[in-house]
This record gives structure tokens, C-alpha cells and sequence, in this order.
């Protein structure tokens, strides 16, 4: 979004839209904000448009945009694959604490997606997207995504005359069941003669306790059978009205304001009714919320409500329910009966949770609330017993790395052809060895630092992370043959830079080692291979061993530690002939030695760490380059000829 824009949807919860051009704005929200001038005759219309889409980006990356001189600026995923183009950039302030209270409404500085917003950058980038193709995920899961224009050929496929949609992130069971088939009751009442269910499990990010996406899917395929609507079991759905597609939206739980952006994005696909029920999009409180710790943030029925009296909505029906409860005369889920209250039964989101952790089977004879309560049994019809298996099968196994949390590209590691890659990329278990010939190698004992022994100007720089990409590949000096892995963060996710985009591949130095008892003016080595920044045209393939001439070095003081940075070039690039030291570069491409210390110094403060410091700021020369290359190597050689002044998990080649 362009900063018009969003203050728009924060402040109304609906833009200014005039698709005609009756007014001559029908490109409103695609020029530059400009607070100086204001058009004569505003758009007559509204649309819905209540939560923010927004980039955030480091003061790096605003300046890299602005040093450039472009308008347009390519969009790359974690991994490095360019997916998009921003055409026409607008840079502006991200002011947080008004996009939390104008789209929240509540304060929590422990709600996760709050959490999210305040650790973004201090920037904003706003612009009209171009995807340069479609997003495959190839997570096992695509052939449940689909375009609009798609969707709106499968419902004309199925003779659809209206479309209803229902939004999960949970798993389906009677209760959304009824829901479902009730509203398609209403429609027909209404005069419809095939109303068509658009099955909606959103796709995007989800806090880390919800259901994973791919668990979600397999539970409602599993509910959907090819059946009579008399033949349907009360928590089944049919085949011949029912469509599920993945919604590629994230969650970002804030109650009344999402839930009108959910009802409006389905409406952009075909929808025109959308079933809402009680406290959609919301969530309890964390420790931290000032009013609602633990509790619901929002009301129940304020989402239904707000959604009803929604400005900008265009006309979309709405069909609003209840709670409904658990009826053991019928063994099914409905409204309850104020006359028979004995007869219903509340099973809350944590009770399922704790049921399906146990494994809990169906209850036999008499069973009331107290025997659900205590997780004795589950009542028959509460679920389809197919989906009630796999959702079993989630909370038993909730510790296992193989679930889909969310809508994920399955990554390609763009790795050398003389490696080895064990596992998926992107996850804790991918191992990428690098081989030399036909066996598998250690890049750090077992490659030489040098192409040529008379060239000491070239070093093999062993590449562990492409340009572009922000995967925190290293070395692993403690497992057998050194393979490259992603490192981890401190709960056990896999690391990545969040700065920005690096400009230049990085990589590690065979046969060096920066000694921790090398002190320095107080500081001693970092306990690693030499690190590398290469800076030629283009990104790398990891594990691949590069010859590349040195042009100089930085050394990095980070935690107390000495981080030394070889800044070289590849031999390949057309540049390296003409230049000879970092300078030379700089004057061949203005602003990379002030664009290299920037990112040593500050690449870690986007995680809240303090910066780094520089033991001189200016970069070394060639020569004193070299010399510490030298100096490194007679450290490994002294560490490999004597094991026990290096960390007693070391692994060496024989």
C-alpha cells in the first residue's frame, strides 16, 4: 500500500475507488501520496479495505533503494528467487503504534502479530506489484490453490447460481458443518437453485499453536464426501456443492477489523455471501495485554455485528450464526434449546485439543458434559471419524518437523553441482556436503586456499550463502565432513537475516581458523573459518569453490569477538581485471565500501541486538589482507597438528 492508501483503510476501514474514471481518479491509489495537493472531486465510491498491506524494510534497504536512483525495485523471496517487481516505489515512516491501535483496537505487546509488526523495519515501501509468474509452493498442496479467475470457472463448471464461502483455520467438525449446510439451507430458501460452498482454510501465516495448513486440508478432504445431501452424515459436506481452495491470506487475529477484510477478499472471487459466527479472527490475550490477559481480546459477537454495518462490503450477504452446542438427542451440532438445556454439550477448542491428544474414541451409552470435560470420550458425530483420525494423529505427533504450518515455498537450495544435498531445504535436517571428485570433502580441512600456490592474491572461496538470499547457511565444524547447514535460532527455527537482501555472496576460507586465544586489543579470534564477501555479478551456487582475488578486509568486533571479512571478487567477473583493491571497486560501484560497513555493523540491531563495531573503519589493504589470510592458515595448521586447543567437538579428516 502507498501511505494514502493506508491511512485510508487504518482510519475508515475503506479506500477511495473510482474504477470508471468518472471522476478522473481511477489511479488514485496508485500515484505518490501527495500531501500538498488534494483532487477537486474525490471518487463517489467506497470499498471495503480494513487491513493493512504493507512491506516493511531496514533503513539498509531504504538507502540501497535511494543510492540506486530506481524506481522500480525486483522483490526476492528468503531464498533469493525473484517473484516480483515494485514498480513506481514510495518509501515512507512505518509508524507502528498507529497501525496497532487503529487496526487492533487493543494493548498487547505479546499478541503475536503485533509482536511482528513492532519488530519490522522502520520503513515503509509502497508500490503496484507485478509477479513475473505464478507462485508454486510444492508443498503437496497446489492443487487446492487456485487463481480467480479459476475459481470462478470451477463454480460455472458446477452450475453454481450464487456462492457462498466459509473461512477455516481449524479443523472442520460438526458445529462449522452445520453452519455450512444451514446457510445453504438459507439460500435455497431464498430462491437459489445451486448454491455452491466455497471451503475457504486460510493459507498464510498462523501463530505457532494453530492447526498446520496441511493438516487442516487432509481433515476436510476427509469430510467431503460424494453424496445425497439426504445420505450426509450431520459433520459431512458434499462433494457436488462444496469447492475447497487455500486463501493465500495470513492471520493476523484482530477480531472485528479482519474479519470485514476476509468477507471482502472472497467477495473479490465470486463469493456473495459469506458465513461469519462467533469471534471470527480473534484470540485470547497474552500475559502481556493490558485489559485481556488470558481472556477473549475481543467480544463474541462484535465481529458478526461490525460486519453487518461494514461500509464498502458492495452488497455481500451476509449469513450470520450463533454458537451452537452439541445436541445428544440428535447427536448432532445446532442451536441449543432453552427448553432442554441438559441436552447440550459445549466442546470448547481445548477440549478437541485434549481429547485428540489422547486419542480419545467415541463415547458408548451414556455420556454428559462432565465425561466430555474430562476427556473420557468424544460424542459420536462430532467429527467424521476419518478427519478425527488425522487430527488424532497431529496432537500425538505435534512435535514432528514433517506438518506444512502455513503456506511455504518449498525452496530450490541453488546449490553447486559437486554437492550433495541430504533433506529439504529450508528445514533444521538440510545437509548440503561438498564433494571433490567422487568423495565427499570437508570444505574446511580438506580444500585448499589456494587455486595455485603462486598466486596468493586468489584464494577458493567456498560459497555458503548466495546473493540475495537471507538463509544463514555456515559450515559445521563439529559434524563428520563439515557439511553446510542452516543455523538455528534459539527456539529451534532455522535462522535468517532479517537486515534485508545481502548484495554479495558470503562464504568461509578453507584451511583457516580465527584462534580464540589470539587476543587483539582485548579481543580474540571468533572460533571460525575466515569469512568471505564476494562482490562480483550475481549469486553464487552454494558449496560451490570459487577462485577469487582479494581486494581487501574488515574486522568486525561483534559480542567481544574478532570477525575478520575478506572482501574479494571472483577471477570469472569482467571487473576483476580492472580492479586491484577495494577502493578500485568502490570508484567502478559508488558506495559498496560504505554499503559493506553498514551491513557489518548493523545486521544484527533488525533483532534487537546492538551494533557491531569495526576495529578501524577504514578497510585493509590487499597486502595486509593477504596477511592475515597467511596468519589464519598458520592457525588451522596448528590446530589440526594439535586437536586439543581447539573445541574438543571439532570434527578432522583423517
Amino acid at each position: 500500500m502507498r501511505e494514502g492508501t493506508l491511512l485510508q483503510t487504518l482510519h475508515f476501514n475503506s479506500i477511495l475507488v473510482d474504477p470508471a474514471n468518472t471522476t478522473g481518479n481511477a489511479n488514485l491509489n496508485e500515484k505518490k501520496t501527495d500531501f500538498a495537493h488534494f483532487t477537486e472531486v474525490p471518487p463517489r465510491d467506497r470499498v471495503s479495505m480494513s487491513v493493512p498491506i504493507v512491506l516493511p524494510a531496514t533503513d539498509y534497504t531504504k538507502d540501497l533503494i535511494e543510492a540506486s536512483g530506481k524506481k522500480d525495485i525486483a522483490l526476492v523471496t528468503k531464498h533469493g528467487k525473484t517473484v516480483a517487481i515494485l514498480r513506481n516505489v514510495e518509501i515512507y515512516a512505518n509508524r507502528k503504534e498507529e497501525i496497532v491501535t487503529r487496526c487492533f483496537g487493543v494493548i498487547d505487546r505479546g499478541h503475536p502479530y503485533i509482536k511482528h509488526i513492532y519488530n519490522g523495519g522502520d520503513w515503509l515501501l509502497g508500490g503496484e506489484v507485478e509477479l513475473l509468474g505464478r507462485i508454486r509452493y510444492n508443498d503437496g498442496l497446489d492443487q487446492y490453490r487456485f487463481t480467480q479467475k479459476e475459481l470462478m470457472e470451477k463454480f460455472a463448471s458446477m452450475g453454481a447460481d450464487v456462492i457462498y464461502a466459509f473461512q477455516t483455520r481449524n479443523p472442520t467438525h460438526a458445529g462449522h458443518a452445520y453452519l455450512m449446510r444451514n446457510g445453504r439451507e438459507q439460500l435455497l430458501a431464498k430462491g437459489y437453485k445451486n448454491p455452491v460452498l466455497w471451503l475457504s482454510p486460510l493459507g498464510g501465516w498462523t501463530k505457532e499453536d494453530d492447526v498446520p495448513l496441511d493438516v487442516r486440508v487432509k481433515q476436510h478432504v476427509a469430510i467431503m464426501k460424494d453424496k445425497d445431501d439426504e445420505d450426509l452424515a450431520p459433520s459431512e459436506l458434499s462433494k457436488r456443492w462444496t469447492v475447497m481452495a487455500i486463501w493465500p491470506s495470513p492471520m493476523i487475529y484482530a477480531g472485528p477489523t479482519e474479519v470485514q477484510f476476509h468477507a471482502k477478499s472472497r467477495r473479490n472471487a465470486g463469493a456473495s455471501y459469506f458465513v461469519v459466527g462467533r469471534d471470527p479472527a480473534g484470540m485470547k490475550g497474552s500475559e502481556l495485554a493490558e485489559f485481556s490477559p488470558d481472556d477473549d481480546l475481543y467480544d463474541g459477537d462484535h465481529g458478526r455485528y461490525v460486519l453487518q454495518t461494514s461500509p464498502g462490503i458492495g452488497g455481500l450477504g451476509l449469513l450470520s450464526f450463533q454458537k451452537v452446542k452439541y445436541d445428544r438427542t440428535t447427536q448432532s451440532m445446532r442451536l441449543p434449546d432453552p427448553e432442554r438445556p441438559q441436552d447440550f454439550i459445549s466442546i470448547s477448542g481445548s477440549t478437541m485439543r485434549a481429547l485428540a491428544r489422547n486419542g480419545a474414541r467415541w463415547c458408548e451409552g451414556y455420556f454428559d458434559q462432565a465425561m466430555v470435560d474430562a476427556r473420557e470420550c468424544v460424542p459420536p458425530g462430532f467429527m467424521v471419524p476419518a478427519g478425527w483420525d488425522i487430527v488424532c494423529d497431529y496432537y500425538q505427533n505435534i512435535d514432528s518437523k514433517t506438518w506444512v504450518p502455513y503456506s511455504l515455498p518449498v525452496p530450490d537450495p541453488h546449490a553447486d553441482s559437486h554437492t550433495l544435498p541430504h533433506a529439504q531445504y529450508g528445514t533444521e535436517d538440510f545437509t548440503l556436503y561438498v564433494k571433490e571428485g567422487s568423495k565427499t570433502a570437508s570444505p574446511w580441512h580438506d580444500l585448499q586456499l589456494y587455486p595455485s600456490e603462486h598466486m596468493r592474491d586468489v584464494v577458493n572461496l567456498v560459497t555458503e550463502i548466495p546473493m540475495y538470499s537471507t538463509a544463514k547457511m555456515e559450515v559445521q565444524k563439529s559434524l563428520a565432513s563439515n557439511p553446510i547447514k542452516q543455523d538455528l535460532n534459539k527456539d529451534g527455527s532455522v535462522r535468517f537475516y532479517t537486515y534485508g537482501t545481502p548484495f554479495f555472496n558470503y562464504g568461509m576460507l578453507p584451511k583457516t581458523w580465527e584462534d580464540p586465544g589470539v587476543v587483539v586489543d582485548g579481543a580474540g579470534g571468533d572460533n571460525d573459518p575466515l569469512d568471505v564477501m564476494e562482490i562480483g555479478e550475481g549469486p553464487l551456487p552454494m558449496g560451490s569453490v570459487v577462485s577469487c582475488k582479494v581486494l581487501g578486509a574488515f574486522t568486525l568486533i561483534d559480542e567481544g569477538e574478532t570477525d575478520s571479512k575478506i572482501i574479494c571478487i571472483r577471477t570469472s567477473d569482467p571487473l576483476a581485471a580492472r580492479v586491484s583493491d577495494v577502493y578500485d571497486l568502490d570508484r567502478h560501484k559508488p558506495g559498496t565500501i560504505s554499503r559493506i560497513r553498514q551491513w557489518l555493523k548493523r545486521y544484527k540491531t533488525s533483532d534487537g541486538k546492538p551494533e557491531n563495531s569495526l576495529a578501524r573503519e577504514e578497510p585493509f589493504t590487499p597486502q595486509q589482507a593477504m596477511d592475515l589470510i597467511e596468519e589464519t592458515h598458520a592457525r588451522w595448521e596448528a590446530l589440526v597438528g594439535n586437536h586439543e586447543i581447539g573445541d574438543a567437538d571439532f570434527w578432522y579428516s583423517e
